[in-house]
């Protein structure tokens, strides 16, 4: 027994990223309990697009669970993988409801862009794509996923609303939820400042109980049963989705799902230190094969596409190293697969606090940007920007990838830029193109 555990120290590199087993478990249940929200609001989105509850609830644990096992074991990062937000809006919202796509149909979609996807990294060219991006901007994704991450708090709290004059205003402080998510703010900064290694899960836990205590906690046991998941396990229709030529759907789930996943693994392996010394990410390959096989296998339980977690920051703020964070976390969506109404009861109130703290740990970043240059400050800035105002690293990346190509060029360096870096600009250019018709 000994052994085996000290194989599997050597092999996730416990001496090399000093880290320890309980400090990879306490990161692995931080990372869970803060993604944990997507059990319910996965659901509850594919359900207006008539798919079935119980079983959406099903599949969305089962490719949280694979992904992020692979992930761990495979890619040995600490990056959990779930069904993606927006993605998930787009397949119910445009996808189904907006242009009379039947669900199975849809499901067919997203399996067919996983397979692009498997197909695209077994070519090299994701790879190429990942090294392609200016190592300038790194600390700029980073930075405004922390922006990002920090703005989700802020609204998952309460503390930040909706406003038709401003955008966004302040709310009454006083609210039930907002108070809540404020103690758990204090609470857990306090308990960093006295160097608690477990401050994040300490805070979430807190909050969760003195809401339970409060009556604050809104939870409704629903019907549910792991066997629900036949109602949409193998239910996808390929031969649908290429029969009616989707590929404009393929395209918009390919492209969202490649530049979020890729922003996300920028902005965690910068704050986690896993890039080596000429900027690049170790076994990228397996990372990019570790989403792909989650895409396909949430396909074929029923659920949209696979993507990896903003939220995994908070692992990683939480002293998460390696991949047994990611295996931690996909073990409790295995346990979830079958509570899952119980686990997906935990309120936003108790993880709005992490996700802003985890947020302000990432604009550690920005120091490592050469502000005195124009020409690397004014992308990095865009990038930062764009993220958290457009709800999208994908749309991050583009503007600071478009500004850094353009002002290169115009400033007589084009011979800088890597060929690869002008086909993504002009992929992102055409893409502002379509979204503005």
């Amino acid at each position: 027994m000994r052994q085996l555990i000290v194989s599997a120290e050597r092999y996730f590199e416990f001496a090399v990223l000093g880290t320890s087993w309980r400090t990879e478990f306490l990161a692995g249940v931080t990372t869970f309990m803060t993604m944990a929200y997507i059990i319910f609001v996965n659901p509850s989105i594919l359900l207006d697009a008539g798919m079935p509850l119980a079983g959406v609830t099903a599949a969305t644990c089962l490719a949280a669970a694979v992904g992020s096992l692979l992930m761990g074991g495979l890619a040995r990062y600490p990056i959990a993988l779930a069904p993606g937000m927006g993605l998930n809006a787009y397949f119910a919202y445009v996808v189904v409801k907006g242009m009379g796509v039947d669900w199975p149909v849809a499901l067919g979609a997203v399996f067919i862009s996983g397979v692009a996807f498997l197909l695209l990294t077994a070519l090299g060219i994701r790879q190429m794509i990942v090294n392609a991006i200016p190592s300038e901007l790194y600390s700029a994704v980073a930075a405004g996923v922390g922006l990002f991450i920090a703005f989700i708090g802020l609204r998952n709290a309460g503390i930040i609303v909706p406003d038709a004059a401003t955008v966004v205003t302040l709310r009454n402080l006083r609210a039930p939820v907002t108070l809540l998510a404020s103690f758990g703010l204090i609470l857990t900064g306090v308990l960093l400042c006295v160097r608690v290694r477990a401050a994040i899960l300490i805070g979430i836990v807190a909050t969760w109980v003195l809401a339970a205590l409060s009556g604050t906690v809104q939870w409704h046991a629903e019907p549910y049963s792991v066997g629900s998941i036949t109602s949409t396990a193998l239910q996808l229709n390929v031969r649908g989705a290429l029969g009616r030529g989707l590929l404009e759907i393929v395209f918009v789930f390919l492209f969202v799902d490649l530049f979020d996943n890729v922003g996300t693994l920028v902005a965690v392996g910068k704050k986690a230190g896993l890039f080596d010394e000429t900027h690049r990410i170790p076994r990228v390959n397996r990372i990019l094969f570790s989403d792909a096989i989650a895409t396909i296998t949430g396909a074929l339980a029923g659920t949209s596409t696979v993507v990896s977690y903003i939220e995994s920051s908070a692992g990683v703020a939480a002293g998460g190293r390696s991949g047994v964070t990611a295996i931690v976390t996909g073990l409790l969506f295995l346990v979830a697969l079958f509570v899952a109404p119980l686990a997906g009861a935990i309120p936003e109130s108790a993880t709005a606090p992490a996700l802003i703290i985890v947020g302000s740990m990432m604009m550690t970043t920005v120091a490592e940007i050469e502000w005195a240059d124009p020409g690397i400050a004014i992308p990095a800035f865009l990038t930062m920007l764009a993220i958290p105002l457009t709800f999208s690293i994908a749309n991050g990346l583009a503007f600071g990838f478009v500004a850094y190509t353009l002002l290169k060029v115009l400033r007589g360096r084009f011979r800088e830029v890597n060929w690869m870096v002008y086909v993504l600009t002009g992929l992102f250019v055409l893409r502002f193109w379509y979204l503005g018709r």
